[in-house]
C-alpha cells in the first residue's frame, strides 16, 4: 500500500483490517493481545474496556461486510470465479452487481433472477499479508481515542 501504484485512501477514511496489518493512517486494525471475536464476548461476557469494544465492534463490522460480500458472491456466480476480465472490466461488474442487487431487495424478484439463498459468513482468519510494516503511533492514538469515546 505504500508503492507508489498502491491503494489510495482518501484522507478521514479507512479500510478495517485484521490483525495482520499494522495501525497506519488509512487502516483500522483491532487492538491486539485483546479478545476480538464475536463468540469471546457470548452470554455474559461484556467487554471490560475500551479496547474490548473497540474490537467487539470491529469483528461485528467486519463480519457484517464479509456476509455483504458473501451474499453478492452467492447470487451473483461471476464474483465467486477466478476473474478472467480486464481489472477495469472487474470493477464495473462489481458494481452492477450491488446495483441489481439493491433494486432486487427494493423492487422484489422477477423470473430472470433467482431467488436469494442463506449465507453464513466464513470464519474470520487473521493472517500476515506477506508485508512487514509498523504501527504508526499517531494512528494507535486515534484509534485509543475512538474506543474510550465508544465506552
Amino acid at each position: 500500500m505504500s508503492r507508489p501504484d498502491g491503494i489510495n485512501i482518501p484522507d478521514g477514511k479507512f479500510y478495517l483490517g485484521d490483525a495482520g496489518y499494522a495501525c497506519r493512517p488509512g487502516i483500522l486494525p483491532p487492538f491486539r493481545k485483546t479478545r476480538y471475536h464475536l463468540n469471546e464476548f457470548s452470554g455474559r461476557n461484556y467487554p471490560r474496556t475500551a479496547q474490548e469494544l473497540f474490537n467487539l465492534r470491529h469483528s461485528s463490522l467486519r463480519v457484517t461486510v464479509e456476509r455483504a460480500f458473501g451474499a453478492l458472491k452467492n447470487r451473483f456466480k461471476i464474483l465467486d470465479q477466478k476473474p478472467f476480465h480486464p481489472y477495469s472490466t472487474q470493477v464495473k461488474l462489481v458494481l452492477a452487481c450491488c446495483i441489481l442487487h439493491n433494486w432486487i431487495l427494493q423492487w422484489g424478484f422477477d423470473e430472470h433472477v433467482p431467488g436469494e439463498e442463506e449465507v453464513e459468513p466464513d470464519d474470520i482468519v487473521s493472517s500476515g499479508h506477506g508485508v512487514e510494516a509498523f504501527d504508526n503511533d499517531a494512528w494507535k492514538n486515534k484509534r485509543l481515542e475512538w474506543a474510550e469515546a465508544m465506552w
